[in-house]
């Protein structure tokens, strides 16, 4: 079945990791898992403490090459009649500077309590969403059918 925008909005907020694409440049897609915090239409990411290979972070600088990116939550179960997704598209900028991130990392920290002890030191990505598109399984419907809500 097609979601609503509040459905669709009240799953992905409740979940707890998302997978953020960007591309680069050229166009070359890139995926990762993300924590996040919804506050209202705007998604917040910190690029947190978690070991990573460098700090020069693709994601950071695909964000800066192409503002357009998509997260994607879902559920997933071998019983089929539990199976749903929430895509929401938008456009991502990221903040650098204390002002803009403190807010951010207190919607974050509430979130995810690792984060009140441990605050995130690197820049937040703050995505405004366009788009909100959804599906869950139900009668009539074939799997992989979806809406889009604006």
């Amino acid at each position: 079945m097609n979601l609503t925008e509040i459905d669709a909005r009240a799953r992905f907020t409740a979940s707890r990791h998302a997978y953020l694409a960007t591309v680069d440049g050229a166009g070359q897609p890139h995926l990762v898992p993300v924590t996040f915090a919804v506050d209202g239409g705007t998604v917040l990411i910190a690029i947190d403490h978690k070991p990573k290979r460098s700090t020069d972070l693709k994601r950071l600088r695909n964000i800066e090459a192409n503002e357009r990116v998509s997260l994607l939550v879902d559920e997933y179960d071998d019983d089929w009649s539990k199976l749903w997704w929430v895509r929401a598209d938008g456009t991502a900028r990221v903040l650098t500077e204390p002002a803009d991130r403190s807010g951010p990392l207190r919607l974050l920290a509430a979130k995810y309590p690792i984060y009140a002890d441990r605050v995130p030191s690197g820049p937040v990505i703050s995505i405004d969403i366009r788009a909100w598109t959804g599906w869950a399984y139900g009668s009539g419907n074939s799997p992989g059918a979806g809406s889009t809500i604006a």
